[in-house]
């Protein structure tokens, strides 16, 4: 006698036949198409949901990842711009030398006296001090009382001499003082400075006296400092004060005085030098 098969086995046999058959009647037919359909609706949102974590971690490792490719490259291109305006600075920076260097070989040529190029070494620390340092001295033949201008007129004159550097001072010192003329009718005055760069004032100026707004004036060469014909500057404004007896005349310096950085020795014909040379 054969013994009977335990229930486990049974059961196994029957679920392998219930599949076969279901498997079979849905590949022969559609009775399982609306059960698929309504389990894949009720299972997508759990899908989504749990594939939500990796989306996530995926978003910001890409948005981590491109804002660090961002900021870097932001960084190269402010470093390149930083080197560029860099450049750009110092090209108009040497334009502006050239340009300064043009103009005062411009002067020169206007020049009958002989001159020197010089540097401008050294300014006073101190804003009533109007002085400053050059770089030619004795060695040069720099002299004490020499006059020195720009490209646009005068600037002073040297009151200490070194081996290798002068002290000038300018026109604008509150001690300084020039004979100048007017050069559209030849009226003689004083020219002094006032301790502003921009700034020189006419002294002792009678109410009636020929002058006006706008008045180029230049060295007269009286008193033998300065030779004559250089500018000095024009008339800014002219003021009658009540109660004073001259008229208060202020001139604004021809020469590019707390500017200029390339300056001309002049030297006179008394002082041995051929006429028009430049050194």
């Amino acid at each position: 006698m054969f013994a009977k098969p335990s229930s486990t086995i049974r059961k196994v046999v029957i679920f392998f036949l219930i599949a076969f058959g279901m498997m079979t009647i849905h590949s022969y037919t559609n009775w399982f198409s609306s059960i698929e359909k309504f389990a894949d609706r009720s299972i997508r949102p759990v899908y989504w949901i749990a594939n939500i974590p990796p989306r996530l971690g995926g978003w910001a490792d890409l948005r981590s990842t491109d804002r660090s490719v961002i900021e870097k490259e932001n960084l190269r291109l402010k470093q390149e711009s930083l080197i560029y305006r860099g450049q750009l600075q110092r090209m108009a920076e040497l334009a502006a030398e050239n340009l300064r260097l043009r103009l005062l070989l411009n002067a020169t040529e206007l020049l009958t006296d002989s001159i020197l190029v010089t540097e401008v070494i050294g300014v006073s620390p101190s804003p009533k001090s109007h002085t400053l340092s050059i770089d030619r001295g004795l060695q040069d033949g720099v002299y004490v009382g020499q006059p020195i201008l720009d490209a646009e007129g005068l600037m002073g004159q040297i009151i200490s001499v070194y081996d290798n550097h002068s002290v000038a001072l300018l026109i604008t010192d509150n001690t300084h003082a020039i004979p100048v003329q007017v050069l559209r009718n030849g009226m003689r005055s004083i020219a002094e400075g006032t301790s502003d760069y921009n700034n020189m004032q006419l002294r002792f100026l009678s109410p009636t006296a020929d002058i006006r707004e706008g008045d180029e004036l230049v060295s007269s060469g009286l008193g033998g400092r300065f030779p004559p014909g250089y500018p000095v500057g024009s008339v800014l404004s002219i003021e009658k004060i009540s109660g004073e007896k001259f008229l208060e005349v202020n001139v604004r310096p021809a020469a590019e005085i707390d500017r200029s950085k390339h300056l001309l020795l002049v030297f006179t014909s008394q002082d041995g030098r051929t006429n028009g040379n430049v050194q």
